[in-house]
Order: structure tokens, then sequence, then C-alpha cells
């Protein structure tokens, strides 16, 4: 295994379409929460602010489906072959937090 990909550490290194992905649906979702704060500073309508924060909130999860997935892919089944059987219990405690 190669020891720069090991999550042990932490870390995670991603490859350059993966880190691109993430980073793409960050900025939007930063475009979108500053277009709330927009709305709220511009007093617009509470239900069209609420609609943008239901927006936003959905952005988030689907930003965290996609991280949990390749961190299921990667880090989870490398240390899993490794004979880390710890990283069970973290994603299992992962999972109960996103799931709150």
């Amino acid at each position: 295994m190669d020891e720069t990909k090991c999550c042990c550490h932490k870390t995670k290194e991603r490859s350059p379409e993966e880190a691109k992905r993430l980073q793409n649906r960050l900025s939007r979702i930063e475009g979108q929460i500053r277009g709330i704060r927009g709305m709220v500073e511009k007093d617009a309508y509470c239900t069209d602010i609420l609609t943008q924060v239901a927006a936003a909130n959905a952005a988030l999860k689907a930003f965290s489906k996609e991280l949990l997935a390749e961190h299921i892919r990667t880090c989870v089944a490398q240390d899993i072959r490794a004979g880390k059987d710890e990283t069970i219990d973290e994603l299992v405690d992962t999972l109960q937090k996103l799931m709150k």
C-alpha cells in the first residue's frame, strides 16, 4: 500500500479529478450562501430565502454523499484489506453523525 494515500495519518491524497470535482461543488455552495446573504441584506421575502437555504442544504448533502462514497471506496477499503478493523468503527461513527 502506498503510504502517501493511507488514511491512518488523517490526510488523503486525492486525484486531481476528485479534488476538482469537490472544489467545484464547494464553490457552487459558497455562491449559494453568498446569494442567501445578499437576499437577507436586500430584505427578500422569507419563503424565497428558505427555498434557497433548502437548495444549499441539498447541495451540502450531495457533497457529503460524494465524499463519503469516495472515502469508502479508497480509505475504508484499503484499511480493511490491511487488517485495520478500527476503520469500520470510525465509519459507523461517521455514518451516525451524518444521519442525525
